[in-house]
């Protein structure tokens, strides 16, 4: 015994809605849509033959653009729209409250009862009251229609009553009352903006003169020299004084560089440097001299010294004349010292004098500028007061014509005239226009139920959900439709595949058994396991079927009822049950004596779940049930094993393991999506080897599945067993490799 790989998850290959699959909703539907469609078409006939008599009246008006425009204000914001705007606009304040509270106040129609639809007689309403005007106006709109007629600038006005007179009064009531309003609210729009214009136009002249007479002022106060910038004084000055001043600077600069470069020179120098001041050459001349002078002088003492000695008289008196010709250089050095330093401070007040100077002039200069300025500013402020004025005193004038032009923009096309008859829809266009919406209800609510519908029924669907492509589809079907043949086995009425071989369950049966042998290429699945999400999916009578046509081939079968808890194989071959799985697992007895053959199948042995032990689950997964399992391989060709659910215990997914294919059977109708997919992944996680579902209990007359078994009236048609077995193996066998639609 081996355990199989997982198989690969399977999915269809459509999952979108098609038409067919619509049309099968509403076929499963139908009495759902024909109750509805049944509805539609009741109240459609009653609509039609209870029309009320409605009088429609209805008017024509046009909106001309009028021949005041050509006076209009074009800068004024909403005077220039487009057409169909316009139109709109015009549309809207037909449909105003204020213009159907006009209507009503003037027709008084909050007392008139054929626009009540009350005969009675009722006490006096009044229009001002909140809850009557409110009604009222609700009531007027209700049967008022107005719209544009396309392309044109013609508005139709409709009214719909019981009375022809009132619909053709509310209908001229209605023309008149917006032509007054036009005529009004356009004639009180001129006239608000020529009184506005007015008190403008007050305030724009006091502006207007104010503001002249503050330019004169400025003008008078700049004078003519003001006037004229290029030919200022002020600006005249301002040149002569900047040259003054950066000349005054370089002077100053020079001075000062000449005085501290003689009040930091060696005396002795001097005489050999540059200029020191303007005309000082003959005080340098002069310095020369003493310092010549002084050079030979001590040239003839040093002579004399040598001559005559120092106390020599003309030694001595050389002596005293180089000491005299010292005294003179110093003094001399001192005085163009002194001098460079006034020459320097000279050139610094004067450079200080024209830099103030300039800044005077250059004060008066900014002075000028801003007078300028302001001069401008008041000149245009002045105009720009006196242009809007001339403007809004032209556009005053215009105003005013405009106030008697603007009634003649609206004409009346058609008045209202009394409908002579009333106006009423075809009874066939009523019914139709009910059976449709019947019928679109209908569907609506088919659809609906069928989302919020959980259960699984149709194989596609099956396949998408739980990713497993489809063995078998097993038709519903009752044992006691089988015939009774006296001297009947027990099990002969209880298995369809003996009572009715050449039924549609049987066949399908077969089909189970095809696809199961070809699951696995070369190697057919020696276990096969069969188990179910819930309780009472009919996985014991798949599998005592199963193992019946798998057992009426040349293979010997050994099913085995593992459900210990609640067993039912023995139920369905009529046989005993104190001895089975239980005591051949305890070890009371041995396999062959426990098994117990069906006289009608040879080749087929069942092995009962015995008494019901304690603790199943242990049992079922203890090594004795393995060495039971290897030694039931070796003597029989397949092992069918009916497990209990997958959802309520634990024994399906541990034999699961063991198994080589493991069916899940879901009961048509009967199991959910959520449960049905909380089995799949139970088995698929423990391992198990999933080969593919069953749906057990199909109603062939479900729109689900019609044209499912077109093949039956062929098998119950007499032919031959052998040759409807090939087609039934054939057809499983593709069903198997198709995903079995």
């Amino acid at each position: 015994m081996g355990v199989s790989d997982t198989p690969p998850a399977f999915s269809t290959a459509v999952t979108d809605t098609t038409l067919s699959e619509a049309l099968i909703t509403l076929r499963k539907r139908k009495r759902i849509l024909l109750v509805f469609v049944l509805l539609g078409l009741a109240y459609g006939i009653y609509r039609a033959e209870m029309q009320p008599r409605i009088f429609e009246a209805f008017g024509r008006i046009q909106v001309r653009s009028g021949s005041s425009n050509e006076y209009r204000m074009s800068n004024v914001p909403g005077m220039n729209t487009d057409s169909s705007q316009r139109m709109l606009t015009e549309v809207a304040i037909l449909q105003s409250d204020s213009l159907m509270l006009t209507v009503a106040r003037e027709m008084d129609l909050a007392n008139n009862p054929d626009f009540l639809d009350d005969k009675a007689p009722q006490p006096r309403a009044s229009i001002d009251d909140p809850a009557v005007r409110q009604q009222t106006i609700h009531t007027l709109k209700a049967g008022l229609h107005i719209a544009q007629v396309q392309k044109t600038d013609i508005i139709r006005i409709s009214y719909q009553s019981l009375s022809a007179k009132l619909a053709t009064d509310i209908v001229n009531k209605v023309i008149a009352a917006y032509i007054q309003r036009s005529y009004e609210t356009r004639f009180s729009s001129s006239q608000r903006i020529s009184n506005w214009l007015s008190g403008q136009l007050d305030d724009l002249k006091q502006q207007v003169q104010a503001s002249q007479e503050r330019m004169l002022d400025v003008q008078k106060r700049l004078g003519i020299l003001g006037m004229d910038p290029t030919r200022s004084q002020i600006n005249a000055s301002l040149e002569q004084l900047s040259t003054a001043a950066n000349e005054a600077r370089i002077a100053r600069i020079m001075a000062e560089s000449r005085y501290r470069m003689l009040s930091g020179m060696d005396p002795n120098s001097i005489e050999g440097s540059i200029e020191i001041t303007p005309g000082a050459s003959g005080q340098l001349s002069a310095l020369s001299t003493l310092r010549t002078q002084l050079a030979t002088a001590r040239a003839s003492y040093a002579q004399m010294e040598s001559d005559l000695g120092l106390n020599h008289p003309q030694a001595k008196a050389q002596k005293a004349q180089i000491e005299e010709l010292t005294k003179e250089i110093n003094t001399e050095q001192q005085r163009l010292v002194l001098q460079a330093k006034q020459v320097y401070l000279a050139a610094r007040t004067n450079e200080d004098e024209t830099r103030a100077t300039l800044d005077s002039e250059k004060n008066d200069a900014y002075k000028l500028r801003d007078d300028m300025v302001e001069y401008t500013i008041r000149q245009r402020e002045f105009e720009s007061n006196r242009n809007l004025y001339e403007g809004l005193l032209q556009r005053l004038r215009t105003a005013g014509v405009e106030a008697g032009l603007e009634s003649l923009e609206i004409d009346v096309v058609d008045p209202a005239m009394l409908p002579a008859t009333p106006t009423l829809k075809p009874k066939s266009t009523v019914i139709l226009t009910y059976l449709f919406f019947g019928f679109l209800a209908g569907v609506i609510l088919a659809f609906l139920l069928e989302s919020l519908d959980t259960g699984l029924r149709t194989v596609a669907e099956i396949e998408n959900i739980i990713e497993l492509p489809s063995l078998a589809v097993i038709p519903r079907f009752s044992r006691r439709s089988a015939t009774e043949i006296p001297g009947q086995s027990f099990a002969a009425r209880n298995i369809i595949s003996l009572s009715q071989p050449k039924s549609q369950s049987a066949e399908a049966f077969r089909s189970l058994r095809t696809a199961l042998l070809l699951s696995s290429a070369g190697h057919p699945p020696k276990y096969i396991l069969l188990t179910s999400a819930t309780p009472s999916e009919g996985k014991t009578t798949a599998s005592s079927n199963l193992a019946t046509i798998l057992a009426q081939g040349d293979s010997r079968v050994l099913l085995i009822d593992a459900d210990l808890r609640r067993p039912t194989v023995h139920h369905q071959f009529g046989l005993n049950s104190k001895v089975g799985l239980s005591t051949v697992l305890t070890g009371t007895t041995t396999l062959e004596k426990a098994v117990q053959a069906i006289p009608e199948i040879p080749n087929l042995d069942v092995l009962v779940s015995g008494p019901m032990p304690p603790f199943p689950t242990e049992m079922l997964s203890s090594e004795t049930m393995n060495r039971l399992l290897e030694h039931a391989g070796d003597l029989y060709t397949h092992i069918v094993i009916d497990s209990p659910p997958v959802l309520s215990v634990t024994d399906a997914v541990i034999l699961a393991r063991r198994a080589d294919a493991v069916v899940m059977v879901i009961r048509h109708g009967k199991s959910s999506k959520h449960v049905v997919r909380r089995a799949r992944d139970l088995l698929l996680r423990s391992g198990a080897p999933l080969t593919g579902i069953l749906l057990n209990a199909v109603d062939v007359n479900s729109p689900d599945y019609y044209g499912y078994y077109g093949y039956s009236g062929y098998s119950n048609a007499g032919a031959d067993a052998e040759t409807w077995q090939s087609k039934a193996d054939t057809r499983s066998a593709q069903d198997s490799g198709e995903g079995n639609r």
